[in-house]
């Protein structure tokens, strides 16, 4: 109980954060922190939990950013409408992804490669027709307003993902409590040990990259109404795969907060980067590769493995402490 009382407390000292703060920079700031946390909560679900390292969650995330896109501009759907079948688009191509790979047995580095070159099939589709856009891409009409999800100002985006973070949030909180999770943890760790024990790795990792896909779309969704265009390279590139695994690896994998830690910690470096070297083309995914890099080799439980560390070296010195006084 003790997490979900940490999520309320979160939920709660953050809601009130764009009244409190008058800055656009800062709540801009904050809401794409929070974009990338719920997408990153995403990645973590399969990533973290079940173990399948994916390097193109950009499918996912672009599947839902063209779906809500084109049935905008084409079909005159309502965003919210959109919304909701990017979510299903996205979860979709997951279960399909996740049917063609898992069915072979792929896994580990031959899974992550087979993601990557997914998403760059999508993205040359995505390059090749006139309802893409093809590689100028789609701009999405202004229609300001609550029912067409375009906030008249950023704290309606602020609120709109803080409360999907606060679901990832809830439900990540779930997995670690539910049988559900138990056995996508029990595959992450050994899969043939897994399988002996009764569980089915293969439906266990399908409805885990189903779930983490629609979750992935809804994320794509969003970055639609919030920028007002999508193009090929924004929805399929590495980038927006590169960011999605990066935050649960900084953060920490396969736990609850770790995306919210990494979002907020992988931005702060993202700006003194941009402070310190401009706005040099492809620098982000510079400092992303050698972050990546370091924190494997010195972090590999990330910001939340640092801190178990340090508080059980606390707790032993404290054990020590009362040994040499007794």
């Amino acid at each position: 109980m003790r997490n979900l009382a940490t999520i309320i407390i979160f939920c709660l000292v953050m809601a009130p954060v764009p009244l409190l703060i008058q800055s656009d920079f800062w709540i801009t700031w904050l809401t794409l922190a929070l974009f990338y946390a719920y997408l990153g909560q995403a990645w973590n679900l399969l990533g973290g939990y079940g173990g399948q390292f994916s390097f193109g969650h950009a499918l996912f995330f672009g599947t839902g950013a063209y779906c809500t896109a084109i049935l905008q501009i084409h079909f005159h759907i309502n965003a919210w409408g959109g919304f909701v079948l990017a979510t299903v688009a996205g979860g979709l191509i997951g279960a399909g992804t996740g049917w063609l790979v898992f069915r072979y047995g792929l896994r580990g580095s031959y899974f992550a490669l087979v993601t990557l070159a997914f998403a760059e099939v999508f993205r040359i589709l995505a390059n090749s027709f006139d309802f893409t856009g093809a590689g100028v891409g789609l701009l999405v009409p202004l229609q300001p307003g609550i029912a067409q999800m375009q906030f008249e100002s950023k704290a309606g985006f602020f609120w709109l993902l803080l409360m999907l973070v606060a679901v990832g949030l809830l439900f990540t909180w779930w997995l670690e409590n539910a049988r559900f999770g138990a056995r996508l943890m029990a595959v992450r760790e050994n899969e043939d040990a897994a399988r002996a024990l009764g569980v089915d790795p293969f439906d266990t990792k399908l409805r885990a990259i189903a779930i983490s896909g629609a979750m992935a779309g809804s994320a794509g969704a969003v970055y639609v109404q919030l920028f007002l265009y999508i193009d090929p390279n924004i929805a399929y590139g590495p980038a927006m795969s590169v960011e999605a695994l990066l935050v649960p690896i900084i953060g920490g994998l396969g736990t609850i907060f770790g995306p919210v830690l990494g979002a907020f910690a992988l931005h702060v470096i993202a700006e003194i980067g941009r402070l310190a070297f401009g706005e040099a083309p492809g620098l982000n995914l510079v400092l992303y590769g050698i972050l990546l890099v370091l924190m494997v080799l010195f972090l590999p439980n990330g910001l939340f493995g640092l801190g178990r560390v340090n508080f059980s070296t606390a707790r032993l010195r404290r054990l020590f402490k009362r040994g040499s006084h007794a």
